[in-house]
């Protein structure tokens, strides 16, 4: 059955792969958020409704941890007033449901402003639901990548552009450093799955712990150029993860990109598009 949903953060790269898959499957966007429009989630009160909404699908947010540290106002103004501001659109206009995207940094044991603006956002996610019957599905992704050139600046976009300008692959720890990356096709099928799920919460992730060494290696054998650095570790940053996915793989989830396969998608998809986006 066909839905009509609001989505926040849209021209992102997990925004722009999932709305494209929502639309296929005959879904209708009745309202789009992106700052990249110059729509700001702080603002969404402004934006009136003329259709019944089925769901409410929040994925905008400032995710650098290292600049949240900096400025820890980023991770308050966009993660925690706006969400709450997007919770208070769904209450006042009867939207039943919101998908909220944390994160799984929540999961580590190191703490700062990014992961506590994430934590504030499933708690109140929670008490709307509680208080207001706003159902939800709160959904952890862990470092998503694929062939799209994001704004975000994430690590494999980073280390790719790096690598096609023959400059350095920063590791920010030692050579045991270890990330869960997640493809973003795997990503939108584990949200797919999700989806329809009620009140309950989803880490998807790729299910490895990947030596960022092997990673960096990878790249820079599919670009030709580029070389490894090693810095000292970020503040509060974890140096191993690998998350559990043992909740999404019961609604049958199964990763199919390896990071092999999703590295050469992805570096191929640059080394054709970087100067066209």
């Amino acid at each position: 059955m066909s839905m009509n949903f609001v989505m926040t953060g849209h021209k992102g790269l997990i925004g722009s792969f999932l709305l494209e898959r929502l639309k296929k499957e005959g879904h209708n966007a009745v309202l789009l958020i992106d700052k990249r429009d110059e729509k700001l989630i702080q603002n969404i009160n402004e934006e009136k409704l003329n259709e019944k909404i089925d769901l409410m699908i929040h994925l905008a947010s400032f995710c650098k941890i290292n600049k949240t540290i900096e400025e820890p106002e980023l991770a308050f103004q966009n993660n925690v007033l706006g969400t709450f501001r997007v919770l208070e659109f769904c209450r006042k206009n009867g939207i039943p449901k919101i998908i909220f995207t944390s994160s799984s940094r929540v999961l580590e044991e190191e703490k700062n402003p990014y992961t506590a603006s994430k934590i504030y956002g499933e708690e109140l996610v929670k008490a709307y639901c509680r208080c207001y019957n706003i159902d939800y599905v709160i959904i952890r992704p862990s470092t998503v990548y694929g062939p799209f050139n994001d704004e975000t600046g994430r690590l494999i976009d980073i280390w790719i552009k790096n690598a096609i300008q023959g400059k350095e692959l920063a590791i920010y720890g030692d050579e045991n450093k270890t990330l869960d990356f997640t493809y973003i096709d795997d990503f939108v099928q584990g949200f797919i799955l999700a989806m329809n799920e009620k009140n309950k919460e989803y880490n998807i992730a790729g299910g490895k712990a990947i030596p960022l060494v092997h990673a960096a290696e990878l790249i820079i054998k599919e670009i030709g150029k580029g070389s490894i650095i090693f810095k000292e570790k970020e503040k509060e940053q974890p140096q191993h993860v690998l998350v559990d996915i043992s909740e999404i793989d019961k609604l049958g989830y199964s990763p199919q990109i390896d990071i092999e396969e999703g590295i050469r998608r992805t570096a191929d998809w640059y080394s054709k598009n970087l100067n066209k986006s």
